[in-house]
C-alpha cells in the first residue's frame, strides 16, 4: 500500500512538471507574439533596434544599459512609456508586461 502511494505521488509530481514546462513554453510564445506586435517595429526582431527605431531613439535591448536595469524599471517604462515610446498600461496586462521583461532579458542571451 505504501509503495502504491509513493508511485501515485511520483506520478502526480511528474504530471505537474510536464504541465509547468508546457505552460512556460506557452508564456514564452505569448511574450514573443506580444513583442513582435508591439515592440519589434522599433526595437527590431532581435532587440538591437531597427534602422527606423534607431532614428527614433529606440534602445538596444541587448545593451548593458538596458540589461542592467531592474525588472521593475523596465516594467514601468513599458507601462508608462518613455520619450517617444508609447505607454502600454491599460493595453497590456501586468502579467504580459512581466513576460515582456523576461523576453527582453532573453534577447541579450541570443
Amino acid at each position: 500500500m505504501k509503495s502504491l502511494s509513493l508511485r501515485t505521488g511520483l506520478l502526480i509530481l511528474l504530471a505537474c512538471g510536464v504541465m509547468a514546462v508546457g505552460s512556460a513554453s506557452a508564456v514564452a510564445q505569448d511574450a514573443a507574439a506580444t513583442y513582435k506586435g508591439k515592440c519589434a517595429m522599433c526595437h527590431g526582431a532581435d532587440g538591437k533596434g531597427s534602422p527606423t527605431g534607431l532614428k527614433m531613439g529606440a534602445h538596444d535591448f541587448t545593451s548593458d544599459e538596458v540589461q542592467k536595469q531592474a525588472d521593475l524599471q523596465l516594467s514601468v517604462i513599458i507601462a508608462k512609456g518613455k520619450g517617444k515610446m508609447p505607454a502600454y498600461e491599460g493595453k497590456l496586462k501586468d502579467t504580459e508586461i512581466k513576460d515582456l521583461v523576461a523576453y527582453i532579458r532573453g534577447l541579450a542571451k541570443k
